[in-house]
């Protein structure tokens, strides 16, 4: 079937129901709602769709395209629930479980006819974590469901007047609501509202007498103070006193107004220190340990633990992102696992985000982005190196959500990729006007072959994790949810560790190290990839500046461009 995707933005979302209804068959179209009704129009001419899909829409579709086609929309909510901020609200209210509805576009928003729907329970985790994760499975299954049922013609819609569904209307969650209180609301209380805004908008407050929004939120069991006080940092995140506790905001974003040359999200401490006030800020840097004791309630980026003979590294960075203290932090970390005595080191295995490669964000802060370019990318190319270079046990790496270029890259280094069911996967580098490196021109064509490799990275086309499956990208599907993908990932590590034949398979890999060095060296690989970076990253007028700058700031260029997407299969 010709089918056209309407989105506000190439999101995550958006992106998996790309890959999953390619995966079937479908010839699927994208179109950018950002670029304008006319541009929705024209796609629609060009690709004449037998039926269009808008994963995410932040804007009404035109009223001649959804009056002379069946346009299905994706809300995040759900039969009867309507308005534009129904994860927020879910939260807010602390919904046990929420919903995704299928629904054919009419003129009243919300409001039309139900061709699916799925459930799902609602953890506390940050509202993009639980969007990415338990939305997205449900999304998908509805879609694919609303897909076949319009295939068959013979489903009959629900329709929304009927007595079964319960129709109530949320408003914008605003600002207002949003507010932390801190000498009233309960360490709960802020986590809450800080989950409820984590990716988008944030919650306004205000910091040395200036506003800024916080983004995401971690518990605290020990560090205290008086409310609102700022109590320490940590690896970038701040820590904030609450009536009965304190929490961990591991970023800030300053308000476009506030003259702050890079106002979007970044590391909580370094836009800390850029306001007026901070030179007045004494703050202290107390670290974490990588192995926390039982009962800890704490947050850490990265955290090293161990059962048996496992080891495992896990690791979670806002976005996805890692800069050039977290590519550091994380070899170090990696370098200490190595040091214990484990068959197996599974790095990975949270929910959400594996990693998305360098962090464009501090990148585009930096007094010099192009040399924090470098710095970032030296950085994870050490990590990456690491990985490859280990030949006394076995590596996972353990995919319980997306990934992208080097983050990509960074779990093709290990020895098997197990990759959750429903994660999206975008090995190349192209839409951000760079070459890439992190070894891809190893490990990739390693894994699926110099053909496809090519494939991958010149079309640029997000992957699902079944098709990364098929094609050997990964070796491992985890059918599970994201809220299960840790327990399971720790039983399957268990069980390869026990396997009789791991000491062959360790030795197998040593040889087969030793045998790829002497053909071509590791040392060659990233000198090449280098030289090709450091040409684009170090000239002014490469697209890789404009690209990095629209994206960080949300400005248009920085998403994918739909007609290179359209039709691109």
């Amino acid at each position: 079937m010709e089918i056209l995707l309407v989105a506000s933005a190439f999101n995550s979302l958006s992106q998996r129901v790309y890959a999953e209804l390619s995966d079937q068959g479908h010839r699927v179209d994208v179109v950018l709602a950002s670029h304008g009704a006319d541009a929705v129009r024209a796609a629609v001419r060009a690709s004449r769709p037998e039926l269009i899909i808008a994963p995410m829409l932040k804007t009404a579709l035109p009223e001649d395209v959804w009056r002379e086609h069946t346009c299905l929309i994706v809300h995040p909510g759900p039969p009867g629930d309507r308005g534009p901020s129904s994860l927020d609200w879910a939260i807010a209210e602390e919904a046990s479980h929420w919903g995704v509805t299928v629904l054919q576009a009419q003129a009243a928003m919300d409001a039309g006819d139900v061709w699916a729907a799925r459930t799902f329970p609602v953890p506390p985790v940050g509202k993009s974590d639980l969007y990415r994760g338990e939305v997205s499975d449900a999304a998908s299954a509805a879609v694919l469901l609303a897909v076949r049922r319009y295939a068959e013609g013979s489903f009959k819609p629900q329709a929304q007047s009927d007595p079964s569904i319960r129709v109530v209307w949320r408003d914008f969650l605003r600002q207002e609501r949003r507010r932390i209180d801190w000498d009233e609301d309960s360490t709960a209380t802020v986590l809450r509202k800080l989950r409820g805004a984590d990716s988008q908008p944030g919650v306004l407050d205000e910091l040395l007498g200036q506003e800024v929004f916080l983004h995401g939120g971690h518990p605290e069991d020990r560090l205290r103070g008086r409310p609102g006080e700022l109590l320490a940092t940590r690896a970038g995140a701040i820590c904030r006193a609450t009536v009965d506790g304190a929490v961990w905001i591991p970023e800030l974003r300053p308000r476009k107004n506030s003259g702050d040359p890079a106002p979007f999200r970044r590391p909580a401490a370094s836009v800390l220190a850029s306001l007026p006030k901070a030179a007045q800020l004494r703050l202290t840097e107390v670290a974490a340990p990588l192995e926390l004791s039982p009962g800890r309630l704490t947050w850490s980026d990265i955290r090293y633990r161990q059962h048996g003979d496992v080891g495992f590294l896990a690791f979670s960075f806002p976005g996805g992102a890692m800069s050039t203290s977290h590519c550091r932090r994380l070899l170090a970390a990696y370098r200490y696992a190595l040091t214990r005595p484990t068959r197996v080191l599974v790095l990975g295995g949270t929910r959400d985000f594996f990693s998305n490669g360098i962090h464009l964000n501090v990148i585009e802060a930096a007094a010099d982005p192009a040399g924090e370019s470098w710095a970032n990318l030296n950085a994870l190319n050490d990590l990456v190196e690491a990985v490859l270079r280990t030949t006394d046990r076995l590596v996972v790496a353990a995919l319980g959500g997306n990934a992208a270029a080097g983050g990509v890259m960074l779990a093709l280094a290990a020895d098997e990729v197990w990759c959750r069911s429903g994660a999206v996967l975008n090995p190349h580098y192209r839409r951000m006007g760079l070459y890439g490196s992190e070894f891809w021109t190893y490990t990739l064509p390693r894994r699926v072959g110099a053909e496809t490799a090519e494939r991958l990275v010149t079309e640029a086309l997000p992957l699902s994790s079944a098709n990364a499956l098929e094609i050997g990208l990964v070796n491992r599907l985890v059918h599970v949810s994201a809220q299960e993908f840790g327990a399971e990932v720790e039983h399957l590590a268990a069980a390869l560790a026990d396997e009789p034949d791991l000491a062959r398979r360790v030795a197998a890999k040593a040889a087969v190290r030793r045998a790829s060095e002497e053909r071509h060296p590791l040392a060659e690989y990233r000198r090449d990839e280098l030289a090709r970076m450091r040409a684009i990253l170090f000239d002014p007028h490469a697209p890789y500046h404009a690209l990095r700058s629209a994206f960080v700031r949300k400005q248009p260029g920085g998403s994918p461009d739909p007609l290179a997407i359209a039709g691109a299969r």
